[in-house]
């Protein structure tokens, strides 16, 4: 194990493990590609032949880091480093990469793009939950320049909400598969920033379709995962949403029924971290991030508990298993994996999910 992972594996992140070393390190994976236009894989409707456009063209704000989404929550990581370690050696790198990406002018193209005919699905839901989550940060960030980057990131932010709004009412099934599509990873994300902004309207119709596509769960098949290019959860992002929206005894009950394998033991070894084959196969490395994705999952659901449930020792026993695995493997080393793990080894650490 590296030297970086063994400093921040061992439990939930605290103040002396989120040391200046491991700040330095997710941040230059994003700083070294949210500009970095190829190589680079888009989900592009085209129009017509004026359609035909380099990716800093067609999205000048978010076009490095392979793909759309990748780019926005690099540029999350790089706000939430910015806020969080204001004085790291990244920090003010971290500014100016926003400071060149988040424009009024790029913004106003990128809703464009967003608006055209033929896109109402791009990027729905992971990369628009992804935007709303760079949002977030920026709102909860009290500094000037963070002020002046959420006013330029506003007209997204607010296309982006319309988008969900106005898909949620019209999707009868919820997506239960562990990409980009999965509702339940999503929704958390967006739930989290309606929560914030103080949108009443989006986590009502959140809370109401989270119910009608979750409530009467039962039984989650955990023992079929992880399929070969998961990088979330079916099962557990699912439960890492219905403890946002319920008080901790019902959701105490709900997930007996939903996960009854869960053991009261405290032990790790009822779920074991997924193993990579080649982390230079772009969907193989998924692995790599379920294991760190699994990990802030596990530590919501057993925050979501109450305190005296016996649960909680063994979900955050796998956590920490799947945290050890999931952050030795954020090297950087190939650029399949680097592009995109730093942001979920920084979600994970920082405790996104669980506390602001």
């Amino acid at each position: 194990m590296s030297g970086l992972a063994l400093a921040i594996c061992v439990g939930p992140a605290t103040a002396a493990q989120r040391d200046a070393a491991v700040v330095s390190h997710f941040a230059q994976l994003a700083l070294d590609c949210v500009h970095q236009e190829y190589p680079n894989k888009i989900a592009h409707v085209l129009n017509d032949d004026g359609d035909v456009l380099p990716p800093r063209v067609l999205t000048p704000a978010f076009y490095g880091c392979f793909d759309w989404h990748s780019s926005v929550h690099g540029h999350w990581l790089l706000a939430r480093v910015a806020r969080l370690y204001p004085t790291s050696d990244v920090a003010a790198a971290a500014r100016a990469a926003l400071e060149r990406s988040v424009t009024v002018g790029h913004i106003a193209d990128e809703v464009r793009y967003v608006s055209s005919p033929g896109r109402a699905g791009f990027e729905r839901p992971y990369g628009l939950a992804w935007l709303l989550q760079l949002a977030t940060e920026l709102r909860e960030w009290d500094d000037p320049d963070a002020r002046g980057w959420q006013a330029a990131l506003a007209p997204l932010e607010s296309a982006a909400v319309l988008q969900i709004k106005a898909w949620l009412p019209k999707l009868t099934h919820p997506i239960r598969i562990g990409e980009h599509s999965q509702t339940a990873f999503a929704f958390g994300l967006v739930f989290d920033w309606a929560q914030v902004a103080g949108d009443t309207e989006m986590l009502e119709l959140l809370t109401r379709r989270t119910t009608d596509y979750y409530a009467d769960d039962y039984d989650c098949p955990l023992r079929y995962e992880p399929s070969g290019h998961d990088f979330l959860s079916p099962c557990l992002a699912e439960a890492d949403l219905l403890r946002r929206v319920m008080p901790p005894d019902a959701f105490a009950e709900w997930l007996a029924v939903f996960l009854p394998g869960v053991p009261e033991h405290g032990a790790s070894d009822w779920l074991d971290p997924a193993v990579v084959s080649d982390a230079t196969d772009g969907k193989l490395v998924h692995l790599d991030g379920l294991n760190l994705s699994r990990a802030w999952m596990l530590e919501g659901i057993a925050a979501g508990l109450p305190e005296d449930d016996a649960r909680r020792a063994a979900l955050r026993a796998a956590a920490a298993a799947h945290r050890e695995a999931g952050l030795a493997a954020v090297s950087g080393a190939h650029y399949e994996g680097g592009h995109w793990l730093g942001t979920f080894a920084m979600y994970l650490v920082t405790e996104r999910g669980v506390a602001r």
